[in-house]
C-alpha cells in the first residue's frame, strides 16, 4: 500500500487535486490517461454511480502496470462499507463529503490518507480528533476563500484543500492559495460533462497543463 505522506506531497506537488465520475470505462481510463500525460500524479475518482467499484478497480489494474507512479483515490466515500470495499479494490487514499469515523478508522487501519469534508470549524475540530491531516472545504463556492482566511488562524498547521466550484483562473487560485490552502480540488470546471461526452481530450489535456502551471505559480510566489 502507498505511502501516504507519498501521497500528500504528490498532491501539494501539483497544486490540484483533479475528480471526477463517469460510467464509461473506456472514458475513465482516457481521462486520467490524459491527466497523467499533462503531468498529474494523484487523481480522486468520485463514488457517484452504480458503476464507481467495478470501474475503480479496473483503471487500478490497468494504471498499476501503465502509469506505477500515479495515485488513484476514491471520493463520495461516506460509509464503511463503501471505504472498505475500496480499500480492496487497492484506493491510495479516500475523500469524503463528510465527516464519518468508522470511515477515518477504516482509512487508518489501511494507513491510507483520509481528505474528509467540512463546512464549519465545528466539523474542521471533529475531523482533527479522527486525525485527519488534510481536510476539504466543502462547497468552496459557498464558503469562499474569505472562510479559510477567516479560520486558519484557529487551526494552525491545519492543510485545507478547497473543492467544489474552484475556477481555473489565476485570480481565483491566487485568492485560495493567499488565504492559506495547500492545494484546490478541481472537478467539473477541469472536467467537464462537454468532455465527457464528446471525449475532447486535447481540450482536457490543455486545461490540464493550464491548471497545474496556474496552481505551481501562484505556490511558488506565495512561498
Amino acid at each position: 500500500m502507498s505511502d501516504k505522506k507519498v501521497i500528500l506531497q504528490s498532491i501539494l506537488a501539483q497544486g490540484i487535486l483533479p475528480l471526477f465520475y463517469w460510467e464509461s470505462p473506456s472514458v475513465c481510463l482516457k481521462v486520467i490517461q490524459t491527466l497523467y500525460r499533462a503531468g498529474v500524479r494523484a487523481v480522486e475518482y468520485t463514488n457517484r454511480g452504480t458503476a464507481a467499484l467495478d470501474n475503480f478497480t479496473m483503471l487500478k489494474k490497468t494504471l498499476a502496470i501503465e502509469a506505477p507512479d500515479l495515485y488513484l483515490g476514491i471520493g463520495t466515500v461516506k460509509s464503511k462499507a463503501e471505504a472498505e470495499a475500496f480499500v480492496k479494490a487497492g484506493a491510495d487514499f479516500i475523500v469524503a463529503p463528510i465527516i464519518n469515523p468508522e470511515v477515518a478508522d477504516v482509512a487508518a487501519k489501511a494507513g491510507l490518507l483520509w481528505i474528509p469534508g467540512c463546512m464549519t470549524p465545528t466539523e474542521i475540530y471533529l475531523a482533527q480528533q479522527h486525525r485527519a491531516e488534510v481536510i476539504k472545504i466543502f462547497p468552496a463556492n459557498i464558503l469562499g476563500p474569505e472562510f479559510v482566511s477567516s479560520i486558519r488562524e484557529l487551526f494552525q498547521g491545519q492543510r485545507f484543500i478547497p473543492t467544489g466550484g474552484v475556477e481555473i483562473e489565476e485570480t481565483n487560485i491566487r485568492a485560495w492559495i493567499k488565504a492559506g490552502v495547500c492545494a484546490v480540488g478541481l472537478g467539473s470546471k477541469l472536467i467537464s460533462k462537454d468532455i465527457l461526452i464528446n471525449e475532447n481530450y486535447d481540450l482536457l489535456y490543455q486545461q490540464t497543463i493550464k491548471a497545474l502551471t496556474i496552481a505551481r505559480t501562484v505556490i511558488n510566489d506565495t512561498k
